[in-house]
């Protein structure tokens, strides 16, 4: 994914399971999915790239606030990032359009998975997004996997 954000020039961030594991230089469990940030407007010409290597769209939450790909049994999530008036990364579309993401949230330094080098949020915003999404979400439960998350992700920045 990162060699064809590359060659097209758009930038994208691992959030979600992987982003901890790259954070932490582990693998720390298995994964289902591998879920990305990545702007509004750069993401006509990502769906592109992938529709040429095979991933098909698949359903998923309001495609103005996240698409989802899958090819095989690989399957990606792309949530949509905006910015706004004040320049604070944003909700790009959906219900939630408009609502501040964790400060400082895409300015975490890249994480490594042995020899593999991948732009993850912060691991601050991480454990936020975990702690608060059944917050922001009334009626998502909290996930063992989420508890498990956070509390890796706050013994690593101890």
């Amino acid at each position: 994914m990162v060699g064809i954000a590359g060659e097209i020039g758009v930038q994208i961030w691992l959030r979600g399971g992987w982003a901890m594991d790259f954070y932490l230089g582990e693998i720390t469990r298995d994964h289902r999915d591998v879920d990305w940030f990545a702007w509004a407007e750069d993401v006509p010409e990502l769906a592109g790239k992938l529709m040429a290597r095979g991933f098909e769209p698949m359903p998923g939450p309001p495609p103005d606030q996240q698409l989802d790909f899958g090819r095989g049994d690989v399957e990606l999530s792309f949530a949509l990032l905006a910015k706004d008036g004040d320049g604070r990364v944003v909700v790009g579309g959906g219900p939630w359009k408009g609502e501040p993401w964790p400060a400082g949230m895409l300015d975490a330094p890249p994480g490594w998975l042995n020899e593999l080098q991948c732009p993850i949020i912060s691991p601050a915003a991480q454990i936020e997004i975990k702690q608060m999404m059944p917050v922001w979400v009334p009626g998502m439960p909290r996930r063992d996997k989420d508890l498990e998350d956070i509390a890796r992700l706050q013994a690593a920045l101890r």
